[in-house]
């Protein structure tokens, strides 16, 4: 039998750009959940095993604020995804210490929920996958403008089974008014404590797509190279066709759910990291003395980053009414 190629390698100065992204992110995570077990934070939730596949969506998007740019409607695994288009690591820990300099939401949230007007980062909630009925609101406002901007929106498997799941792919796919959204699924096996097994009758989550006439695609989101090559033409056929597109990654969930699970290592999961550290080792891109200089460095940068903010103040109790949606006198009166 003839063996299929696996994806072809990426330019060398870009495969040292996607691990120096993933180390970072993963190391910005495990310094994210030490600040919670240390007291500095009231709960964590984060992507460590989705680097692979989230720092490669954070390079390929067309970012910046307006139609013409991809709009990004993200879930609380993003952090990957938010640190390759450009944010800085330190407004993580901020956000995680809930300090009045977290730029995400002023100290009002917890970890993993970002927001960025001048990148078209719709804010991420806490109830899940209601981004996917969201979504197709800017991808209408994208195709009434004729735009060359996309509409992004991600979750996670158990998400799936919401409502809002089913309300993307129906109004993304109605003949003669399709909508250029890129659905993507993350799927890690798991909704909290609950295997996937034992909840999804389709093979695929991506089959559900085909239903609707959405062109769809699984693949190994634990690879690096392959998510990039597959992202990228995803994103094509999207921003050239106006069309949805459903794309299904399988990745590994390496810290359980969140700090309600214990945040502890799952060492029987696929870690996408050391797979793609090894490929560079093979490659000659990198030595393992390299890889373990990197690491110390960036740990010890995030250590001090997060001395900082652990110093930095807290939100007023005067400012309790700003950013809201309703006038302050509306909130106070309840009206």
């Amino acid at each position: 039998m003839q063996q299929l190629a696996g994806p072809a390698p990426l330019d060398a100065a870009l495969q040292l750009k996607i691990h120096e992204l993933m180390l970072t992110t993963r190391l910005l995570e495990e310094r994210l959940i030490r600040m919670y077990k240390q007291g500095d934070g009231f709960f964590w939730i984060g992507g460590p095993g989705e680097e692979a596949f989230n720092i490669p969506l954070g390079l390929l998007a067309r970012k910046g604020q307006g139609l013409d740019h991809d709009y990004l409607h993200l879930h609380y695994r993003s952090t990957g995804t938010l640190l390759a288009m450009g944010a800085d690591p330190i407004d993580s820990l901020r956000q995680m210490k809930n300090t009045a300099t977290d730029p995400y939401s002023g100290g009002r949230n917890f970890a993993g929920h970002s927001s960025m007007r001048k990148w078209n980062v719709v804010p991420i909630t806490s109830p899940i996958e209601v981004q996917y009925s969201i979504a197709p609101g800017t991808a209408m406002a994208q195709k009434r403008a004729n735009s060359k901007g996309i509409t992004i929106v991600q979750g996670g498997d158990a998400g799936t089974a919401e409502g809002d799941f089913a309300t993307c792919l129906v109004w993304s796919s109605r003949p003669g008014a399709e909508l250029p959204v890129l659905m993507l699924v993350t799927n890690n096996g798991w909704g909290i404590s609950t295997p996937a097994s034992t909840q999804h009758g389709e093979k695929y989550i991506a089959d559900r797509g085909k239903a609707f006439g959405i062109r769809t695609k699984v693949i190994n989101g634990n690879d690096a190279e392959e998510t990039y090559h597959e992202l990228q033409e995803a994103m094509d056929y999207v921003r050239n066709e106006r069309k949805p597109f459903l794309l299904e990654a399988q990745v590994s969930r390496l810290y359980g759910h969140s700090s309600a699970s214990g945040a502890n290592f799952a060492k029987h999961e696929v870690d996408c990291l050391a797979d793609f550290e090894q490929k560079l080792i093979d490659r000659g891109l990198r030595t393992q003395s390299q890889m373990d200089e990197m690491r110390e460095q960036i740990t010890q940068g995030l250590l001090e980053a997060s001395r900082r903010v652990v110093e930095e103040p807290q939100p007023e109790g005067s400012t309790v009414w700003d950013h809201v949606f309703a006038p302050r006198n509306h909130v106070k009166e309840g009206l």
